[in-house]
């Protein structure tokens, strides 16, 4: 009995120490687990159609960690707060964005992670125990989906019953008027064929233009060689002119600095004794005029009897 309660007891205490070092291992396996990972909350503006628990993140195409948690925001339903579980040694800084992706047109949805710089530093928790928050900017699909709903209100503007019954109106506008142009088909038959006759004559004119340009051209050309010997010939004329002319100023050099070094300077007092010449000329005259006998014979002219 005695050997059969060693055996029970050492059957027991090495269960124990079986199931400690398993708890141990599972342990210490978590610890390392979780020191090779780094939680993030990623809260999206929009909903995340397709993106599922135990989805995939992205960190510039490459699969970086998984989606751990979906949760609507409790201070804001419209929001969504995604919990993901990213490697450590992820450089997720502070300029890194989040935003949902698709693979292909129809693939899985997942979460983006882009940016980042290299100066930037590493984003981490405002408190000690909080989680960071990765912010998110407009994924593709939401950028699409807020264009078409702008086209759809603005098609609504320009489709408004208003804008309908004035494209009716113009509609009933531009019946009317084919109509009008129906009637006066004839007229315009008319109208098409004055202007190819005008067309016509017009060319005409330009040709009979153009072969009367042709013969003034040929003229010119026929008569340039006489009018460009002429012009040599008066070129030739001044240029002579020009060489007598410099010349003779050369020759006549000291009288004329003779004349208008000393004969200008006795010009100005001939002109002023002239001057005074031609006053007492005018003076003489004007007494002559008024009294001639008076101003020859030195008297009063006699005067005539008048008898009484």
């Amino acid at each position: 009995m005695e050997t059969k309660a060693n055996y029970v007891l050492i059957g027991a205490f090495t269960l124990v120490v079986a199931v400690g070092m398993l708890l141990f291992g599972l342990w210490a396996a978590k610890y390392s687990s979780d020191r090779n990972w780094q939680a993030y909350h990623v809260v999206f503006d929009e909903p995340v159609t397709g993106l599922t628990e135990g989805g995939a993140v992205q960190y510039n195409g490459i699969s970086v960690g998984t989606v751990d948690s979906l949760a609507l925001a409790p201070q804001d339903p419209r929001r969504v707060v995604a919990r993901i579980r990213v490697l450590a040694d992820v450089p997720v800084k502070v300029d890194t964005r989040a935003k949902l992706s698709m693979t292909g047109l129809t693939g899985t949805t997942f979460i983006q992670l882009t940016g980042g710089s290299p100066d930037a530093p590493r984003l981490a928790a405002r408190d000690d125990d909080a989680i960071p928050v990765i912010l998110t900017e407009a994924s593709a699909l939401q950028n699409i989906a807020d264009t078409a709903n702008r086209l759809v209100a603005r098609l609504d503007e320009v489709l408004s019953d208003e804008n309908v019954a004035r494209i009716a109106s113009t509609l009933e506008h531009v019946e009317s008027l084919t109509g009008a142009v129906a009637d006066q088909r004839e007229d315009l038959a008319a109208l098409v064929a004055n202007s190819r006759e005008a067309s016509e004559k017009l060319v005409e004119a330009i040709e009979t233009s153009t072969r009367a340009m042709g013969g003034i051209e040929r003229e010119f050309v026929d008569k340039l060689p006489a009018l460009v010997e002429r012009l040599d010939a008066t070129l030739a004329r001044i240029d002579s002119a020009a060489n007598s002319a410099d010349a003779i100023l050369g020759e006549n050099r000291s009288a004329i600095n003779s004349f208008a070094n000393d004969g200008l300077a006795q010009l100005g007092p001939t002109l002023a004794e002239l001057r005074s010449l031609v006053r007492d000329l005018r003076r003489i005259g004007d007494r002559f005029d008024a009294n001639p006998a008076r101003y020859l014979l030195g008297r009063e002219a006699p005067k005539e009897f008048e008898p009484e």
